[in-house]
């Protein structure tokens, strides 16, 4: 599996940071974390080009470089990169120049085969989805300070699996709550689930909603497989039918103590403009993380 980790400051990104490197080390993943600064204008350029190798030469009008520096520290205060192979200055580290507006550095992991620092500059939406797309990531994991005003632009445009940190609490026992529906998605956020519960050894709760209390055939299909699924697997599981609305279920079910995790859904951008959809609203009302399967 390959994650990605997307910060954007010391003051708000170290629980994002706390969360994504404990799911990484939990599942063994190959990690970056990714920081995208503001874009560098043509005269700031000029001076970046000097210094294709060097972090000291960049450190001066690179933005985003302060908050690769924390990040780097960060793991080296945590003991996920061996602090005796690397140099006490973050300045003289190596950056390796990969195009104009993307540079990383190769990190010696102690608990991860594979673990990158990667700065990007220019739009976060542009820059994230083309980072996605270009190396394949199976999930990113972003804070939830700014949920509500780009989940929207995350959930249409970026391709992978999207986990949301909100208010997420080091010291709080989660379960998850797992959404099943017979939507296509569903069979995909099952097999996440599974596997989030196997890492952390936590419970799952199965929550089906119906808007009227007519449970559909393919409804109640694709709950008894989730169900023969958690038994296979040794998992500890309870399942709450539910009728109402979707959104509001879920979200009260979920309260602040479970992790939410749900399909993606499979209307047209358009539809989701103008109308929103269900995992959308359930991240712009709830009060705890939530994974969105793609």
């Amino acid at each position: 599996m390959k994650i990605l980790i997307a910060i954007s400051s010391k003051e708000y990104s170290e629980p994002t940071l706390d969360v994504g490197m404990k799911i990484s080390r939990e599942l063994n993943a190959s990690t970056t974390i990714l920081d995208v600064g503001e874009k560098i204008n043509e005269f700031s350029m000029k001076d970046v080009d000097l210094a294709n190798e060097i972090i000291e030469s960049w450190n001066i009008g690179r933005p985003g470089m302060d908050v690769l520096e924390w990040a780097y520290f960060y793991l080296i205060e945590n003991d996920f990169i061996d602090s005796n192979a690397v140099e006490e200055s973050f300045s003289k580290k190596i950056l390796h120049q990969k195009s104009s507006n993307r540079a990383e550095i190769h990190l010696e992991g102690l608990t991860l085969e594979r673990l990158n620092l990667i700065l990007r500059n220019g739009d976060i939406i542009d820059e994230l989805r083309d980072e996605v797309k270009t190396y394949n990531y199976d999930l990113m994991i972003i804070g939830g300070s700014g949920k509500r005003s780009m989940a929207h632009d995350f959930i249409q445009y970026i391709e992978s699996s999207i986990f949301i940190v909100n208010n997420f609490n080091p010291d709080k026992n989660y379960r998850i709550l797992l959404a099943v529906d017979d939507s296509p998605g569903t069979s995909k956020a099952v097999k996440y689930g599974v596997r989030v519960s196997q890492a952390f050894g936590i419970t799952v709760d199965l929550i089906l909603v119906s808007k009227s209390g007519d449970y559909n055939e393919d409804s109640t299909f694709a709950l008894e497989r989730a169900k023969k699924m958690m038994r296979r697997c040794g998992i500890k599981t309870e399942v709450f039918l539910k009728v109402g609305d979707p959104v509001l279920n879920i979200v009260e079910a979920a309260g602040e103590d479970h992790i939410i995790i749900m399909g993606a859904s499979t209307q047209s951008p358009l539809a989701k403009f103008f109308m929103g959809s269900k995992p959308l609203n359930v991240i712009g009302k709830s009060n705890c993380p939530v994974l969105i399967v793609k």
